[in-house]
C-alpha cells in the first residue's frame, strides 16, 4: 500500500501558521522589525522631502518666471573689478524681446548701522545700493512693510530694507519716524522687503534712490547689476546678446546670468546631498536584516519540537521550509509598512509646516517595501533550509 501524497500548504494555512509564529514571540519580533522600520522610514522620508522641496521650489520658480536674467560686472584682464556703463541699462533696454529693465549700483563706502552708537566694525555685512524704481517687480520680490520708493523719495535720505537687512538691524516694521544711521546720517526706512527667491542677495541689501546715493553717499552711477525680463520665447537669443550689449567695448568683462537656472542646479545639488541620508537608511536596513536572521535561528533552535511533531504528521520539509521563509518575510513586511508609514507622516508634517505640497514618490514606498521583502527573504532563507534539514526523529529526540 502506497504513502497518500502530502497535501499542498495553502496560502491562507501559511498566512495563520507565520502569524501564529510571530505572536509567540511579540517583543522579539518586534524589536527585530524596528531596525527595518527604521531604515524604510528614513528612506522614504528622505527622498518624500527631497521631492517635496524640489516640487517647491520648482512651483515658485514657475511662478516668479524664468525669463529674468542678470547682467553683472565682471573682472578685467589684469585683475579687479570691472564697471558697467552708466548707459548699460538704456542699452539693454533696446534689445529685442526685453520688456522691463532695473538696475542697481552698489556704494561700496556706505555703511549701516542701526545707531551712530554702534562700534564701526558691527557692519553685518550689509549692501547699501542704489536701486531704481522698478525693481522690486523685476526681480519678483515683494513689500512685507510700509511702501518702496517712488519719484519723490528717491531723493531723499529714504530707504527700503531687504528682509535680512531689517532682522539684523532689529527692526520689524516701517513705523513715521523710524530711522537708521547710514553713510553718516539718518535714514527714514519706508519699507521691508519680503524674503526673495529669485535673488538672494536681496534680502542682505539696503537700497536708497540713485539720486539720494549721489547726493548723500558719494555713488557714481555706474550700476553694478541689471536686472531684466524678456519675452519667455527669446530668453536663448537675448542671453546671447547681452554681454556686447551691455558694454561693447568690452563684452568680456560683463557677467551673465540666470537666476531661475542657479536655482535648479541648487536642487540637484541637494539632491545629490541625500546619498549620504540613503545610505544611513540603508545600514539601519542592513542592521534590521541581521535581526531578522538572528530571530529566525533563535527560533528554529526553540521550536525543534515543533518541527519534529509536524513532520511526523506528514508535512514535508518543503512545508517546513515555507513557514520559517514566510514568517521571515512577513516580519520584514511589517516592519516595512510600519517604517513607510512613518516616513510618509514624517513628510507629511515636515512639508506641511513649510507650505509645501506633499510628495511622496512612488520609488520611496515602492521601494521601501521592496527591500524590506527581499532583506526578509534573504535573511530568513538559511534559518529556513536549516529547519528543513531536520528529522522528525532528531527533533523530538531533541526536546
Amino acid at each position: 500500500m502506497t504513502a497518500p501524497a502530502p497535501r499542498e500548504l495553502r496560502p491562507a494555512d501559511l498566512f495563520r501558521l507565520a502569524v501564529e509564529g510571530l505572536r509567540a514571540r511579540r517583543l522579539r519580533a518586534g524589536l527585530s522589525a524596528l531596525g527595518i522600520s527604521i531604515g524604510v522610514a528614513a528612506i522614504v522620508a528622505v527622498l518624500g522631502l527631497s521631492a517635496s522641496s524640489q516640487a517647491a521650489l520648482l512651483a515658485e520658480i514657475a511662478r516668479l518666471g524664468t525669463n529674468l536674467l542678470t547682467v553683472s560686472t565682471g573682472q578685467k584682464a589684469g585683475g579687479g573689478v570691472a564697471r558697467l556703463p552708466a548707459a548699460a541699462p538704456a542699452m539693454i533696454s533696446r534689445l529685442p524681446g526685453v520688456t522691463d529693465v532695473q538696475h542697481l549700483g552698489t556704494v561700496p563706502d556706505a555703511k549701516v548701522y542701526r545707531s551712530p552708537h554702534v562700534p564701526a566694525i558691527n557692519t553685518n555685512g550689509l549692501a547699501v545700493n542704489a536701486a531704481s524704481l522698478g525693481l522690486p517687480a523685476a526681480v519678483g520680490a515683494k513689500l512685507a512693510r510700509g511702501a518702496y520708493l517712488n519719484a519723490a523719495t528717491e531723493r531723499e535720505p529714504v530707504v527700503v530694507l531687504g528682509a535680512g537687512a531689517a532682522q539684523l538691524l532689529g527692526i520689524d516694521r516701517a513705523w513715521p519716524g523710524q530711522r537708521i544711521w547710514l553713510g553718516g546720517r539718518w535714514f527714514y526706512v519706508a519699507g521691508i522687503l519680503a524674503p526673495s527667491v529669485l535673488i538672494p542677495t536681496v534680502d542682505a541689501s539696503v537700497f536708497v534712490g540713485y539720486p539720494a546715493a549721489r547726493r548723500y553717499l558719494g555713488f557714481d552711477g555706474h550700476p553694478t547689476t541689471v536686472y531684466l525680463r524678456t519675452r519667455s520665447d527669446r530668453v536663448t537669443g537675448v542671453h546671447a546678446l547681452l554681454a556686447a550689449q551691455a558694454n561693447p567695448e568690452n563684452p568680456g568683462q560683463v557677467s551673465v546670468g540666470r537666476p531661475s537656472a542657479a536655482l535648479v542646479a541648487q536642487a540637484a545639488a541637494e539632491s545629490a546631498m541625500n546619498g549620504l541620508f540613503l545610505g544611513l537608511g540603508a545600514v539601519a536596513l542592513l542592521v534590521g536584516a541581521i535581526g531578522v536572521a538572528n530571530i529566525m535561528v533563535i527560533s528554529v533552535l526553540e521550536r525543534r519540537g515543533e518541527i519534529g511533531l509536524r513532520r511526523a504528521l506528514g508535512a514535508t520539509r518543503g512545508h517546513i521550509r515555507t513557514q520559517f521563509l514566510a514568517e521571515a518575510v512577513l516580519l520584514a513586511l511589517a516592519g516595512g509598512a510600519a517604517g513607510v508609514s512613518a516616513g510618509a507622516l514624517t513628510t507629511a508634517v515636515y512639508a506641511t509646516t513649510r507650505g509645501w505640497a506633499v510628495v511622496i514618490p512612488p520609488l520611496a514606498w515602492a521601494g521601501g517595501l521592496g527591500a524590506a521583502l527581499l532583506i526578509g527573504a534573504a535573511a530568513g532563507l538559511l534559518p529556513a533550509l536549516r529547519a528543513a534539514r531536520l528529522s522528525p526523529v532528531e527533533a523530538l529526540w531533541s526536546v
